[in-house]
């Protein structure tokens, strides 16, 4: 027996895009395939995004889902994709095992797990050169937010330091089955050429997200956790609030912290 859809289910996040031109949309937003050799599409549920993918002889298209039913589904469906439809958590995968150089990442992202999606892309942002994502609306508008907006938060500043966003187009809730009660929105992230940090790296994430702890308080109260040295006490930085800091104000702040 064929079988012929997958159930969403609620407790894994899982609106299944039906608009098939808003799919060829999403896929075509890949750019930089040049990069790298493979494509990775997280939570492909019946596929819609995938057909498109399968397209592009550019690079190879891999699957990954949590979901057995869509597992099942996409292995009847999509017999081109061969050994290339993997069952696993890409919170808990090892990518570094799956895939030994650079990688494009593309899925419609359960929004339960979407920032997570994007800390992990973080740490493996030298293998991954591009991203591209649909995500609640919300969300987006946080991410690509630039200094000084009260959207402006803990990852706005760390996947900016590391790379170009952009919000592509918003996807309004009846092109999904089941629809979100939330507009969805599309955004493309592209490695930049920012190699490394001038200070320790992990030091700079905890001095970011320790500054967005207490967002309505300044940095010099906010940042009391970390126990600053003296000599730092009177940085002008210090008497602004975390969200009115660009990304090189953050590098700046944590190698003044550094040297001193």
């Amino acid at each position: 027996m064929v079988m012929e859809r997958v159930r969403a289910k609620k407790h894994l996040g899982q609106h299944f895009l039906k608009d098939t031109h808003l799919a060829q949309q999403i896929v075509e937003s890949l750019t930089g395939f040049g990069d790298y050799p493979q494509v990775l599409e997280v939570g492909p549920g019946m596929g819609v995004l995938t057909q498109f993918l399968l397209r592009n002889s550019h690079y190879e298209t891999w699957v990954l889902d949590i979901d057995r039913e869509s597992i099942a589904y996409l292995q009847e469906h999509f017999s081109a994709l061969g050994d290339r439809v993997v069952y696993g958590d890409f919170l808990k995968w090892k990518l570094e095992e799956q895939f030994p150089g650079p990688l494009g990442l593309i899925g419609n992202f359960p929004y339960n797990i979407s920032s997570q999606i994007f800390f992990k892309v973080l740490e493996h942002r030298d293998r991954i050169p591009e991203v591209v994502g649909m995500i609640q609306k919300e969300v987006a508008d946080r991410l690509v937010s630039p200094p000084g907006n009260k959207t402006y938060g803990i990852l706005s500043v760390l996947l900016q330091t590391f790379y170009k966003l952009e919000y592509l187009f918003t996807v309004p809730p009846q092109v999904f089955s089941p629809p979100p009660k939330v507009n969805s929105a599309v955004i493309r992230l592209q490695r930049n050429e920012r190699t490394e940090i001038p200070c320790d790296e992990r030091a700079y994430f905890r001095l970011v997200k320790q500054a967005f702890q207490n967002r309505r308080k300044t940095l010099r109260n906010a940042l009391k956790p970390l126990n600053l040295p003296d000599s730092v006490q009177d940085h002008p930085l210090l008497s602004q609030r975390a969200e009115q800091l660009s990304v090189e104000d953050f590098l700046g702040l944590c190698t003044t912290i550094e040297n001193a």
